[in-house]
């Protein structure tokens, strides 16, 4: 079995160092070797190849209790329910999450199998894990103790508290992100109702509009509800990443997968998440902008836009 070590520049480095996450199953195959890739440049892995592998590792054996344990399932079926309850025997306080394949997807969207095992899409799992070792290491609950029985809509409405920043007695937003947004969609039904998720969710919203980015977008990121992902939006996702080399660029399509994904990665892409998207994932890609500093703002410290200098975005960790 091999370990990565590789430790994250945010967290606090005795938290790091006792953290490592158990990723069982396949790295094999676009979609699943691109989420591990990124997720072995951000924090310790021990992999396996099965539930009793990974009980008998010896990296495991008498050491600490995995933060996460990860069932990379790559075809649906992969895992059973005696899977989990293995892992559950051997650490009961597991946080056992299953990480699902573009294969898996669709039937992924009506209901997961394996009962109380959250089932993430490989596109989503990167930016969700951002949002569950912030919240662990704070000691907040997340998202990822709510029963995976809970419907959609529940989901939705639980994971706003978790990602609105603090309001005030007057009803005015406290300041939280000094991140500005600007928003696009192909419709204007689409572009309402993304503007006040977002507005709700205490981001500032610089500038909105229906169709295609302009070459000037005045914010730090830019969130495009792009529907799929067609030749036509990747030339002009070209242009806007050779226009504003510092702007950080956040798809959201319906159904990502691994090979339109990796053309919009090395387009000038920040990150590729699907639709109807958790203010989960938005926001854990915003705390990956935040923790790479890869835009020319700090928390706290919020500079003039006409005179900052942003340090350059490089590429993406999930293209790496």
């Amino acid at each position: 079995m091999s370990l990565t070590n590789t430790i994250a520049s945010d967290l606090d480095l005795n938290q790091a160092s006792r953290r490592h996450l158990l990723w069982i199953g396949a790295t094999a195959g676009l979609e699943l070797g691109m989420a591990y890739t990124w997720i072995a440049n951000r924090t310790n892995v021990v992999r396996a190849c099965s539930p009793q592998a990974a009980i008998e590792t010896d990296s495991l054996s008498g050491g600490p209790l995995p933060s996460i344990a990860i069932l990379a399932a790559d075809w649906p079926g992969r895992w059973a329910l005696r899977d989990a309850v293995l892992l559950s025997k051997r650490w009961p306080l597991l946080r056992i999450v299953s990480v699902a394949s573009s294969l898996v997807d669709g039937r992924r969207r009506s209901g997961p199998v394996l009962p109380g095992i959250e089932e993430v899409s490989w596109y989503d799992f990167p930016s969700r894990f951002e949002c569950w070792c912030k919240d662990i290491d704070a000691g907040r609950p997340s998202l990822l103790g709510l029963p995976t029985t809970a419907r959609r809509e529940e989901r939705l409405l639980e994971s706003i508290p978790m990602v609105v920043p603090a309001i005030g007695r007057d009803g005015n937003t406290a300041t939280g992100s000094a991140l500005t947004v600007s928003l696009v969609a192909s419709q204007a039904v689409d572009l309402d109702g993304l503007t006040d998720l977002l507005t709700l969710a205490g981001w500032h919203i610089t500038r909105s509009g229906c169709g295609q980015p302009e070459l000037d977008e005045p914010a730090d990121v830019l969130v495009w509800d792009i529907g799929s992902i067609q030749s036509s939006q990747l030339a002009r996702l070209r242009m806007l990443s050779a226009n504003r080399p510092k702007l950080a660029i956040v798809l959201l399509e319906s159904f990502p997968r691994g090979d339109s994904t990796l053309m919009a990665l090395r387009s000038g892409a920040t990150a590729v998440l699907g639709r109807p998207f958790m203010l989960e994932s938005l926001r854990g890609t915003f705390l990956r902008l935040e923790r790479e500093g890869r835009t020319g703002w700090q928390i706290g410290k919020r500079t003039d836009r006409q005179s900052s200098t942003r340090a350059d975005l490089g590429p993406c960790p999930l293209a790496r």
